[in-house]
């Protein structure tokens, strides 16, 4: 059983920046995907980024040049910098940690942007 816990969530400005983080109750990251979802009010959850425990990372189109995703596997930690806020990224911020069959969900955290 794995737990993941988030932080770092808040009130931004448009144009600012937050940074994510994401620990697991184990050392998981030499065998879990890590990834990062949000969910918007009123709509599905989507992929924000991923990362691979050999530092392979994916971005979903929208945050393209301004997240970065990236983990520390010493402290089992992930986390999603992220930079250029824009109102669109207002949602619930959730942590994965994916090893099929097993899947894991952080509680989520709420970013909003908003002048």
């Amino acid at each position: 059983q794995v737990q993941l816990v988030e932080s770092g969530g808040g009130l931004v400005q448009p144009g600012g920046s937050l940074r994510l983080s994401c620990a697991a109750s184990r050392s998981i990251f030499s065998m879990y995907v890590m990834g990062w979802y949000r969910q918007a009010p009123g709509k599905q959850r989507e992929l924000v980024a991923s990362i691979t425990s050999s530092g392979r990372t994916n971005y979903a189109d929208p945050v393209k040049g301004r997240f970065t995703i990236s983990r520390d596997n010493a402290d089992n930690t992930v986390y999603l910098r992220m930079n250029s806020l824009k109102p669109e990224d207002t949602a619930v911020y959730y942590c994965n940690a994916a090893s099929p069959p097993r899947i894991y969900w952080g509680q989520g955290t709420q970013v909003t942007v908003s002048s």
